[in-house]
């Protein structure tokens, strides 16, 4: 079910995975969105595009300290303007990275590495649309109804999958129903 495949991975393709986007909230009958967005211009840009729509709109970034202990990545600034727009901003745990890497510092191999890149075998986007999803639901902030996820590969948007969501613990429960944008390859 693939509308939309990409020549390229990047932020080039951010407003056609939006578009994608957009026509895909009708298309699969959704009314809940998890975007990723670290520094928050993805997240900025479909929180002005959902406006109004009464579509559950969830911004996801990366956990504090990330980059450094303590810091944000996403500005105070544009993290208001998206809530004023509608959409709620999660800032959590990414459940692949965050524990594999944990582990891997005390193991030198994490389990959740092969979990990870299996799932890039589709793609980078693929996979953080998963994380994303998961962190969504372990935060409360959307219900285990279907969700429309976008992500890209670094910065922008260049993937966007319909998900039947569900927490990380139930990870195996999550189901991807169709990928509906995709770089061809990364």
């Amino acid at each position: 079910m693939i509308s939309e495949l990409f020549a390229r991975p990047g932020p080039a393709n951010s407003a056609a995975a939006l578009a994608v986007l957009q026509a895909g909230i009708t298309r699969c009958g959704v009314n809940q969105v998890v975007v990723a967005s670290t520094w928050g211009d993805t997240g900025l840009a479909a929180a002005r595009l959902l406006k109004g729509s009464g579509v559950n709109l969830v911004v996801v970034t990366h956990n504090v300290g990330f980059q450094e202990p303590g810091s944000r990545e996403m500005s105070a600034a544009t993290r208001a303007e998206i809530e004023a727009l509608g959409g709620r901003v999660c800032t959590g745990t990414m459940p692949f990275r965050n524990i594999g890497t944990a582990i891997r510092a005390k193991q030198h191999y994490s389990q959740q590495d092969t979990i990870a890149n299996t799932l890039r075998l589709y793609g980078q986007g693929i996979k953080v649309c998963v994380e994303i999803v998961m962190m969504a639901a372990d935060a409360g902030l959307i219900s285990t109804d279907d969700v429309l996820a976008v992500a890209g590969t670094g910065r922008g948007a260049d993937t966007v999958a319909w998900i039947a969501p569900q927490s990380s613990n139930r990870l195996f429960d999550l189901k991807i129903r169709a990928i509906l944008a995709k770089p061809s390859h990364w």
